[in-house]
């Protein structure tokens, strides 16, 4: 699943021992396993050896620059959702024409922006976006080659606020007047339709939504080349789910969601196009810290690490499980203890965990969130002062600072204090 192992009692990335990095980085830091971005990667590709696809990585889930640059060196593209997520891509080296732009609220700069660097694909979500693009293209005289984002109505079994196929939600089309839209399209100026793209939520662990999606879609290709609009390209979207438990199997197995879309779309002869995310990076990071006091509380224990919520806001946003280790391996029979794992946030909501069975861990012992290397780093921020943290990327027996921790002074020269406001000389 991983590389990140126990050797000798202490918790490894790949060959570089995470407290090793503590010390020469300090702490909180990300640290992420290049081997294992690489195995994610290629399972997911393999699992559609032989079928035309495009794989963008979704950059919202982790957007550091050594990160795209290696997923782009592996044949990744990369999917984005703001001309700055585009532009960071592209310094990474992902070329252009391997970027689709999703997102329901582009900008017409955005759209220009996109449309000057020739990427492969605009993701359009509504009836005004298709039409401001049209403006844009026609008034730098290029083409924009289109997907239009269908919503199909599909529940999936995950959290509500990553759910993104439901009829309610702000994404996407409604797949009932979907016909009537790629026929305003196909007559707009500036306007290329290629295909038809879906994104029904993220970290979704059942095929069965992704294929009541898939279904729907195939239906509207069918339909449309009926009546003259024949598209070329299917965007599956993301969310293919992960274990956030270390003992669970993942689910589902890459190979099957590639199954699925072979069966359903195999005789139609589109190119694919998918938008892996998570399944990517999640297992290939951690998020490292610092234990600063165990407090007995009147009725239960508290561990307050030196990482916030600022750093790593998943459990607070979403509820989510992370599993926390202790980065010098417990004994056997470590007696685990119920404790609350915080933060030093002012905020009653800076809480990792409630009542996780710990083995004994103490103040200046280092642990270790597992399975944070999507939405972790790109949804930190710099809440109570708080610089962002360190990321550091390991490959082997090596190991480099890929985002260094800004200064606080840094910080605030990017603010300034009107002049009525200054003091006089």
């Amino acid at each position: 699943m991983d590389y990140f192992s126990y050797r000798n009692g202490q918790l490894h990335a790949e060959d570089v021992a995470l407290a090793a990095i503590a010390e020469a980085v300090g702490t909180p830091f990300y640290v992420y396993s290049a081997a294992t971005l690489e195995r994610h990667f290629r399972v997911f590709s393999d699992a559609f050896a032989g079928q035309p696809i495009t794989l963008c990585f979704a950059t919202k889930t982790n957007g550091n620059k050594a990160v795209l640059a290696l997923l782009a060196g592996l044949g990744a593209g990369a999917d984005v959702v703001s001309q700055g997520e585009m532009e960071h891509a592209l310094a990474a080296g992902v070329p252009a024409g391997r970027i689709v732009f999703s997102g329901v609220a582009k900008t017409k700069a955005e759209m220009a922006a996109a449309l000057e660097a020739g990427i492969f694909q605009i993701n359009v979500e509504s009836e005004p976006e298709l039409e401001a693009l049209s403006e844009v293209a026609q008034a730098l005289g290029k083409t924009a080659p289109v997907a239009l984002r269908i919503n199909p109505d599909v529940a999936a079994a995950t959290h509500d606020k990553i759910a993104t196929g439901r009829k309610e939600n702000k994404f996407g089309i409604d797949w009932t007047v979907a016909p009537a839209i790629f026929a305003k399209a196909a007559g707009l100026p500036g306007i290329a339709v290629k295909g038809v793209a879906v994104h029904i939520g993220s970290q979704i662990l059942d095929l069965d939504p992704f294929r009541r999606a898939f279904e729907r879609l195939r239906e509207l290709v069918l339909a449309l080349r009926a009546d003259g609009i024949a598209l070329e390209r299917v965007d599956l979207g993301g969310g293919l789910g992960i274990p956030y438990h270390r003992d669970d199997p993942a689910s589902p197995p890459p190979a099957e969601y590639a199954a699925l879309a072979r069966r359903i779309f195999g005789d139609l002869g589109v190119h694919l196009v998918a938008e892996p995310g998570r399944l990517i990076a999640g297992n290939a990071g951690m998020l490292v810290s610092r234990v600063v006091y165990r407090k007995q509380g009147e009725t239960r224990t508290f561990l307050i690490l030196d990482a916030g919520f600022n750093d790593l806001i998943r459990p607070a946003m979403y509820d989510a499980f992370h599993d926390i280790l202790p980065v010098t391996a417990a004994a056997e029979n470590a007696v685990l203890t119920p404790v609350d794992v915080v933060g030093p946030i002012c905020e009653s909501g800076d809480i990792f965990a409630r009542q996780r069975p710990l083995p004994p861990i103490a103040a200046g012992d280092l642990v270790a969130f597992a399975t944070a290397g999507a939405y972790g780093a790109s949804m930190s921020s710099t809440y109570n002062g708080r610089p962002l943290v360190p990321e550091v990327m390991v490959s082997g027996d090596r190991f480099a600072v890929v985002r260094r921790r800004p200064s606080v002074a840094e910080m605030t020269a990017l603010e300034s204090v009107p002049p009525w406001l200054a003091k006089q000389a």
